[in-house]
């Protein structure tokens, strides 16, 4: 299995890194995993255009930034992991822009999308709690899924999580969750 997770922090090795790594780590012993930094690539924010609607087979926008690329990798992976520390109650502002334009993965009346029937999952660490604070984040990923057809296996939240040397245990256990669900 080709896993592809993408960090949408702004730091490469904060919170949301760590526990990531620590999911690759369990993973990378069984199945293909590429991590997809946002932060090292370009991609403009939707434009609305609706010009990615008229190809059909392949995600068609006209902007020429690292989206395509980015939306080729998933295409070609069995597998997806979102990843995101939690900002203003939802998606940082550096994963943002991906996550419009995937927009352009769903063809037609919406019927068909590229990476249809792949499991799906999103990542979260945050500050606070997840009650009242995460409501947005996942209701966002819930029809985030369910546009884009993807099989969503969770969403896995690590609340109060303020540095990286002070995930310990709670940290490693969010991330052998996510792995039985991405891989089971």
């Amino acid at each position: 299995m080709k896993i592809i997770t993408i960090l949408g922090s702004p730091r490469k090795k904060g919170n949301t890194a760590k526990v990531l790594s620590m999911f690759e780590d369990i993973v990378v012993k069984n199945h293909e995993v590429e991590r997809i930094n946002i932060t090292e690539y370009t991609v403009g924010g939707c434009l609305g255009c609706l010009k990615c609607k008229e190809k059909k087979g392949e995600p068609g926008c006209v902007q020429e930034d690292d989206a395509l690329t980015l939306f080729e990798k998933m295409i070609r992976s069995d597998a997806i992991v979102y990843a995101s520390p939690l900002y203003c109650w939802s998606f940082t502002s550096q994963i943002k822009p991906l996550i419009d334009r995937h927009f352009c993965l769903v063809s037609g009346d919406g019927t068909h999308s590229l990476v249809g029937g792949k499991p799906a999952a999103l990542l979260v660490t945050c500050a606070g709690p997840v009650e009242g604070n995460c409501d947005a984040i996942q209701g966002i990923f819930a029809g985030f899924c369910d546009y884009l057809q993807l099989m969503a296996k969770g969403n896995y939240i690590l609340p109060f999580c303020t540095t990286p040397e002070a995930i310990g245990d709670k940290g490693a256990e969010l991330a052998g969750n996510l792995a039985g669900a991405i891989t089971g």
